[in-house]
Protein backbone atom coordinates (compact mmCIF):
# COMPACT_ATOMS: atom_id res chain seq x y z
CA UNK A 1 0.00 0.00 0.00
CA UNK A 2 1.33 3.50 -1.11
CA UNK A 3 4.57 2.28 -2.14
CA UNK A 4 5.97 5.87 -2.74
CA UNK A 5 5.45 6.96 0.61
CA UNK A 6 6.89 3.84 1.88
CA UNK A 7 9.61 5.64 4.43
CA UNK A 8 6.86 8.04 5.11
CA UNK A 9 4.59 5.37 6.38
CA UNK A 10 7.48 3.91 8.99
CA UNK A 11 7.74 7.81 10.70
CA UNK A 12 3.97 8.12 10.77
CA UNK A 13 3.63 4.39 12.58
CA UNK A 14 6.28 5.49 14.88
CA UNK A 15 5.40 9.12 15.84
CA UNK A 16 1.59 9.75 14.93
CA UNK A 17 -0.74 8.06 17.18
CA UNK A 18 -3.73 8.32 14.69
CA UNK A 19 -2.14 7.55 11.82
CA UNK A 20 -0.74 4.42 13.58
CA UNK A 21 -4.43 3.13 14.52
CA UNK A 22 -5.27 3.60 11.06
CA UNK A 23 -2.85 1.46 9.87
CA UNK A 24 -3.40 -0.88 12.46
CA UNK A 25 -7.17 -1.14 11.47
CA UNK A 26 -7.21 -1.14 8.36
CA UNK A 27 -4.82 -4.21 8.17
CA UNK A 28 -6.93 -5.79 10.95
CA UNK A 29 -10.34 -4.88 8.42
CA UNK A 30 -8.28 -6.32 5.67
CA UNK A 31 -7.45 -9.56 7.69
CA UNK A 32 -10.89 -10.35 8.52
CA UNK A 33 -12.46 -9.53 4.74
CA UNK A 34 -9.96 -12.81 3.46
CA UNK A 35 -11.06 -14.87 6.21
CA UNK A 36 -14.96 -13.88 5.19
CA UNK A 37 -14.04 -14.31 1.72
CA UNK A 38 -11.95 -17.94 1.85
CA UNK A 39 -15.25 -18.92 3.78
CA UNK A 40 -13.46 -19.55 7.22
CA UNK A 41 -15.62 -16.74 8.75
CA UNK A 42 -19.18 -16.80 8.23
CA UNK A 43 -20.46 -13.35 6.64
CA UNK A 44 -22.93 -12.49 4.03
CA UNK A 45 -21.63 -10.79 0.56
CA UNK A 46 -23.04 -7.25 2.16
CA UNK A 47 -21.20 -7.77 5.58
CA UNK A 48 -18.60 -8.29 3.37
CA UNK A 49 -19.58 -5.15 1.07
CA UNK A 50 -19.63 -2.60 4.28
CA UNK A 51 -16.21 -4.05 5.45
CA UNK A 52 -14.61 -3.21 2.25
CA UNK A 53 -16.15 0.45 2.45
CA UNK A 54 -14.67 1.11 5.91
CA UNK A 55 -11.56 -0.55 4.74
CA UNK A 56 -11.66 2.09 2.08
CA UNK A 57 -12.75 5.03 3.66
CA UNK A 58 -9.80 4.72 6.18
CA UNK A 59 -7.24 4.09 3.15
CA UNK A 60 -8.21 7.03 2.05
CA UNK A 61 -7.60 9.38 5.32
CA UNK A 62 -4.36 7.76 6.02
CA UNK A 63 -4.00 9.10 1.95
CA UNK A 64 -4.87 12.30 2.90
CA UNK A 65 -2.59 12.29 5.99
CA UNK A 66 0.71 11.10 4.10
CA UNK A 67 0.06 13.92 1.38
CA UNK A 68 -0.15 16.92 4.14
CA UNK A 69 3.23 15.36 6.00
CA UNK A 70 4.83 14.88 2.41
CA UNK A 71 4.05 18.48 1.33
CA UNK A 72 5.26 19.72 5.33
CA UNK A 73 8.44 17.78 4.49
CA UNK A 74 9.27 19.29 1.16
CA UNK A 75 8.41 22.74 2.46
Amino acid sequence: MFPEYRELISQLKANDRHFDSLFNKHHELNQKIQLMEAHVEPASHEDIEILKKKKLRIKDEMYDLLRKASATQAA
